[in-house]
Parts: C-alpha cells; sequence; structure tokens
C-alpha cells in the first residue's frame, strides 16, 4: 500500500494523550485507596501495552488498552492498537470495530486510515476498502493508484480506466498502471481502446520510442500488421539509431521477402546491447530456419551466430546444433550441444548426443570422462558403458574397456544392435590384451547377432 506510515507512538512524549485539568487538592481529605494520578495510570497502561506487543503477547497487550480505555475512552489511539492486537489474534470483528472507532474519534488521521483499508484488502472487503481508500486519497493522490486496482477486482473497468487516465496526464505514463490497463483491456477485450490509447501518447509524444513499440505489437497482436510494418517504418524514419524497432522489422521483411534488409535487422539484433540475450536467441532462431530454407545465406547465420554473447536459451541452441550436424559440420554442432548441456545437464538425450560426438571428433579423453559421470548419473544406461569402453578402446586401455564393457552387458534390454556393438568392443579390447580365445569368442557372438538385425 501507498505511504505506510507506522511511527512509534509515545516514544517522545504523550501527544496523544488528553490534556488532564487539575483541580485544587483538599488537604484536609483523607487519601483513599484508589486515589492517585490518573495520567500516570494511562501512561503506565499504555506503555504496558506496547511492551506486550513486542513480544507477542496479544491478549495481555489488550488487557493493558482496555484499562487505558476505562480511563479515559476519548484516546483514538488506544483503538488503533486495540484494533491491531485484534487483528493479530484473528479477532477481525473487533479489529474492524476498534479501527473504526480510531477513525471516527480522528477523521484526518491518515495511519488509522491506512490500517483500517489494509484490514478491508486483507479481508477481501473490496467495497469497504474502496470507501477507505477514497478517505485516503483527499490525503495522498498516490492512493488513487489503489483504488483502480480495487476497481478493478471489482469488475468497475470504467472507473479503473478514468483514474489511471486522470494519473497519466498529472504524473506522465507509469509501467505498474500500464500493466493495469493492459489487464483491464485484456479482460474486457477493448483491443481498439488499448490502439487508440498508444495511438494518442505517440500524438502526444512522437519521439518517445516505448510508445511505438507498444503500437507495433498491439497491431501485430490485433492481426493488423500492415499498420505494425508501417508504425516500425515510422519509428525507424524518426530514430534511425533504433535497434529495438528491429525486432519487428527483421519478421516483417522476412514476409515481405526482403532478404537482404530481414538479415540486416537480425544483425542489429543479435549485436544490440539493449537488446535482451533471450530476445537475441529468438531471433538467431529465427534465423536458422530461414538459412534452412535459403542455404545461400549461411554465411551470414555464421556471422550473425559469432555475434551472440550470452547464450542462455536451450531450445535455440540446441536448434543450431541440429542445423549444424545435419550440414555434417560436428565441429559447431558439439559446440552449441554443449552449451545447451551447461543449462540443463539432466537431458539424457542432449548428454547422449554430446558424448556421440566425442567420439566422432576423437576427443576420447573428454569422451571417457563425462561417460563415466553419465554412468554415475544414469548407472541402468548400456549406452554410456559403451560410449567409455569405445574411448578406453581407442586410448590402448583395454582392460579398462573390457572390465565397463562387461559391466554394461548386464543392462542390455531387447537391443541386437547394441549388443552386438558391445561384443565387437569386447573382442577389440581382448584382442588388445593378446587373449585371443576371449576375443574370438566375443567376435563370434557379435557375428551371431548380426545375422539377425
Amino acid at each position: 500500500m501507498n505511504h505506510k506510515i507506522y511511527i512509534l507512538l509515545f516514544l517522545c512524549g504523550m501527544c496523544f494523550f488528553p490534556q488532564i485539568s487539575y483541580a485544587q487538592v483538599d488537604f484536609n481529605n483523607k487519601p483513599t485507596d484508589d486515589l492517585g494520578n490518573v495520567e500516570d495510570e494511562f501512561q503506565e497502561s499504555f506503555f504496558e501495552a506496547l511492551k506486550q506487543k513486542a513480544i507477542e503477547n496479544y491478549d495481555r497487550s489488550i488487557e493493558a488498552l482496555l484499562k487505558c480505555k476505562e480511563l479515559d475512552n476519548s484516546v483514538s489511539v488506544v483503538y488503533f492498537e486495540l484494533g491491531k492486537n485484534y487483528n493479530e489474534l484473528k479477532d477481525f470483528g473487533a479489529a474492524e470495530d476498534a479501527f473504526k472507532e480510531a477513525v471516527k474519534k480522528d477523521p484526518d488521521n491518515e495511519w488509522y486510515l491506512d490500517a483500517l483499508y489494509e484490514f478491508y484488502v486483507q479481508q477481501n472487503d473490496h467495497d469497504n476498502a474502496i470507501k477507505t481508500v477514497k478517505q485516503l486519497v483527499e490525503h495522498h493522490p498516490d492512493y488513487k493508484e489503489d483504488l483502480a486496482g480495487l476497481y478493478f477486482r471489482t469488475e468497475h473497468f470504467d472507473e479503473a480506466l478514468k483514474i489511471l487516465d486522470e494519473l497519466d496526464a498529472e504524473f506522465g505514463i507509469s509501467v505498474s498502471r500500464d500493466v493495469l490497463r493492459n489487464r483491464i483491456y485484456a479482460v474486457t477485450g477493448r483491443k481498439e481502446d488499448q490502439i487508440k490509447n498508444l495511438e494518442n501518447r505517440i500524438e502526444n509524444n512522437p519521439d518517445k520510442e516505448s510508445n511505438y513499440i507498444a503500437l507495433i505489437f498491439r497491431y501485430s497482436e490485433n492481426n493488423e500488421k500492415e499498420k505494425a510494418f508501417e508504425t516500425a517504418k515510422e519509428l525507424l524514419e524518426i530514430n534511425p539509431n533504433s535497434q529495438v524497432v528491429h525486432l519487428a522489422l527483421y519478421k516483417f521483411y522476412l514476409d515481405e521477402n526482403d532478404a537482404e534488409k530481414a538479415i540486416e535487422s537480425m544483425k542489429i539484433v543479435v549485436s544490440s546491447s539493449e537488446i535482451s540475450p533471450n530476445a537475441k536467441l529468438r531471433v538467431l532462431s529465427d534465423f536458422v530456419n530461414f538459412v534452412k530454407e535459403h542455404p545461400e545465406y549461411e554465411a551470414d547465420l555464421v556471422e550473425a551466430t559469432a555475434l551472440v554473447g550470452d547464450k542462455n536459451d536451450e531450445e535455440t541452441l540446441l536448434e543450431l546444433g541440429q542445423y549444424y550436424l545435419s550440414k555434417n559440420d560436428k565441429e559447431n554442432a558439439l559446440k552449441y550441444f554443449e552449451e545447451a548441456l551447461k543449462l540443463k545437464p539432466d537431458d539424457f538425450g542432449l548428454l547422449k548426443n554430446v558424448l556421440l560426438l566425442y567420439l566422432d571428433s576423437q576427443q576420447y579423453d573428454m569422451a571417457v570422462k563425462n561417460s563415466a559421470e553419465a554412468i554415475g548419473k544414469y548407472p541402468t544406461q548400456p549406452i554410456f558403458y559403451l560410449i567409455n569402453g569405445v574411448a578406453l578402446n581407442e586410448m590402448s586401455q583395454p582392460q579398462k574397456a573390457a572390465d565397463i564393457l562387461e559391466a554394461g552387458l548386464d543392462w542390455i534390454i531387447d537391443d541386437v544392435k547394441m549388443e552386438t556393438d558391445f561384443y565387437s568392443q569386447l573382442s577389440k579390447a581382448y584382442t588388445l590384451l593378446n587373449n585371443t580365445e576371449k576375443a574370438k569368442t566375443f567376435s563370434d557372438k557379435a557375428k551371431q547377432l548380426e545375422n539377425k538385425i
């Protein structure tokens, strides 16, 4: 809530206490047990209430406050503190009555009004919250944004929009108000009103880039592509150095089959310091798909790929890896698969592809290291035992290869091709170990299975 100003009361003087008028004391009267300084007793009880509330003894705090009330029922802050204590004890009826009494006794006190307002919001009592926040608006116009939010919750959308318009006119555009405004437009389906609002903003402030970007997005969302394209070109004319506008322009150029301009816009996006990494990678993903259909622009894709700094979108990285794999460029494919694996290390299929590419590119040490880690993570997956064994054979470590391959055999279920590969690699390991008998046994098993494939 706005302006939640909570100040420890009574620590710097008892400014809220009533002024006690002292009568003349008759010294001829004998003192009685109930005589004493009423003000002192009030203060003691009030400070006791604050102390008990501070240590969360709300019942005892209430007892002390009720004693204060008996001594003087005109002090508004007593009811304010009672309301807070009752609220902590979830005695909501008593809390509401206490807050209302505090406001009644001091109707211009913002703290009391704010506490009552918060209470109604917590109770989802929007009608009473609206009544209370209207009183707060008289003290602080910032509460009008809260009022707009309450009108939204109670489906008084026209009233909410009216307040948002007033606030925008007085204080300028605000992100939080725009979020609420767009939620209202979405709920009510007032797309044309939303577009009209943005068109008016551009008319009133033609140099503000964000208004054009928002309008381009809304036109596109409303399937008014021509208007979106014209707005993007208008922004580029007003601000030739705009980089964000190319997030929209490249798509329009692609639709217009203007490949040269589309690629130029894509390159601006991926090299921009103003555009988020995720947005860049989405554009790069579109670039990959474009080049699949137009391979003559592959050199531009390579250039654009090099321009991307932070690579933190797994799907785009996978697409790039698959693209390069389809071109038999295993080096670049591996590079992007490795980046994707950093983001999602538990992706089984991706891990398998990376390990197979290590074998293909003869990076046997990487294959051994990473497949061993994969076996620890997926001990029932025979593919990782096989990769480990193949790499160990290639590194002339046949005994380790034989051990890991024989361990992996136990996990093969109904996969003749994989079982054949295991026997072939075991035959190779025992050949390197000069164990011709075992080498022949596994070689024969491999040949028998090959006939079944």
